[in-house]
Formats: C-alpha cells, sequence, structure tokens
C-alpha cells in the first residue's frame, strides 16, 4: 500500500536513488508500456515546478513510448530488486515482455502512468520539455566518450505530479 507525499517531503538522498539504487522509468497505457532501468538523472525545481530529469537514448523502446505518452513514472526499489534492475537494463520490451518476466504488478498511477507495486517510492510525472543533447554543448571532452555511436540522449523534464512511498517506509 502507499501513501501520497508532497515531492518536497522526500527524505532520501536524490544522488544516491539515482546512481547507487537505480530507478525504472515506465510509460504508456496498462494494455502497452515499458519499462528501463535509469541511473542517470536528476531533481529540483524548475519552471516553479517540482521536476525529474531523465535521459534516452533513441534506440531504447522505452523512448517511442515516451514520445508518444505525456506522462511517466520513476519507481525505486529496495536492493533486493537488483537483478530484476538489471534485466530491464539489458533486455530489450521489444523483445519479450520485460514486465511479464519479471514478476513485477503493474499498477496505474493514471491512465499513462505505470508503475510497480513492489517499488518503495514512485515518482509520477508529466512531461514538460523534451530535447536531445547537442555535443556542441559538452565543455568537457570526455563527454564525448559516452557517444562513440552519436546517440544522444533525449532529455526529458517532467513535473512530479504525484508520489507515493510504500506505507512501510513512512510508519
Amino acid at each position: 500500500m502507499f501513501h501520497t507525499i508532497k515531492p518536497k517531503e522526500l527524505t532520501q538522498n536524490v544522488f544516491s536513488l539515482l546512481d547507487d539504487q537505480w530507478a525504472l522509468i515506465a510509460a504508456g497505457t496498462k494494455d502497452h508500456c515499458n519499462a528501463m532501468t535509469a541511473s542517470w538523472g536528476g531533481m529540483g525545481v524548475l519552471f516553479h515546478k517540482n521536476v525529474v530529469t531523465i535521459y534516452v537514448r533513441p534506440q531504447r523502446y522505452t523512448y517511442e513510448i515516451l514520445e508518444q505518452h505525456a506522462e511517466f513514472t520513476l519507481s525505486f526499489f529496495d536492493p533486493s530488486y537488483r537483478s530484476v534492475l538489471t534485466m530491464f537494463g539489458t533486455k530489450s520490451g521489444r523483445e519479450m515482455d520485460k514486465i511479464k518476466e519479471s514478476g513485477l504488478t503493474l499498477l496505474m498511477a493514471g491512465e499513462e502512468a505505470p508503475y510497480f507495486g513492489e517499488a518503495e517510492l514512485v515518482l509520477s510525472c508529466r512531461k514538460l520539455y523534451q530535447q536531445d543533447l547537442n555535443p556542441e554543448g559538452f565543455v568537457e571532452p570526455f563527454i564525448h566518450e559516452f557517444y562513440e555511436k552519436q546517440d544522444y540522449h533525449r532529455m526529458y523534464i517532467g513535473e512530479i505530479t504525484q508520489a507515493l512511498v510504500r506505507s512501510s517506509t513512512i510508519e
């Protein structure tokens, strides 16, 4: 069971959430959705809104679905789900039903906001802005090492419209 909290009530370290714990980015509808693992991103305030920033490469199946829908979610799990998150990051939703294979429980925070019942924290977001990263903007040369195939991430900025926390994590 989840409780809704205000984004400013989050107590987790946002750097640890993304870099160490990872998240599942999910988009689509109950009948057609996909999720992928993310370890890059950010959280903050932009346009006077609480926002998350995610980055998705164009070859990812989740990219296609994000392009078709106005909402997405970030689901964060306890460390026991690391192997599941690894599978979501290494397998393609074009080739298999990752959600079915994972055994995770698909829930919806809205018509276009799929998330997972086993998560500890869920951030439901509405896209505000999107743009491809432009290599002309890379100030440090080492950044080019991440793009040998020139498959630059698309950045999505989403307003956090709902923050859900597993009841056991706030008791």
